[in-house]
């Protein structure tokens, strides 16, 4: 059986290598796939454009999305998953550096299944994403396709 997939939609590259750092140090032989950007986002969950020929029935287990993305935003993301039947279930996790009310607000309006602020430091990030992966991949029931 393969590893389960995180798909991270993260624009910042620093961010992006401190969740693959931390990904890597959990040991939880979780998939991590890194987007940019919303559309390639989109793109991925749908088996579309630069992720054409992918098998869009092997949908990852959960998705951190930020909310300041390049292009379409990261609720931009999140309404397109939750009007589609074949991603609507899918959990989403914002992580964002954003505390304000109105972006926590539209994203638990728009189907998050949680909001987490960015940490600072790679201790910090490490105990994030080791929270997250335990959560997400061993201890959530996923919705059955």
């Amino acid at each position: 059986m393969a590893n389960p997939k995180i798909l991270l939609v993260e624009d910042n590259r620093d961010d992006a290598d401190l969740i693959l750092r931390a990904n890597d140090a959990t040991r939880l032989h979780s998939d991590l796939v890194v987007v940019a950007d919303g559309e390639e986002a989109l793109e991925y969950l749908f088996a579309t454009g630069r992720h054409a020929g992918r098998d869009a029935a092997d949908r990852p287990v959960v998705v951190i999305l930020d909310l300041a993305l390049p292009g379409m935003g990261g609720l931009d993301v999140l309404r397109a998953m939750r009007q589609e039947p074949k991603t609507r279930r899918i959990p989403v996790v914002i992580l964002t550096g954003s505390d304000r009310a109105t972006d926590i607000m539209a994203g638990y309006d728009l189907g998050a299944n949680s909001f987490v602020h960015k940490p600072t430091g790679f201790a910090a990030f490490s105990a994030m994403v080791a929270q997250l992966e335990r959560y997400w991949v061993l201890t959530n029931v996923r919705a059955p396709e």
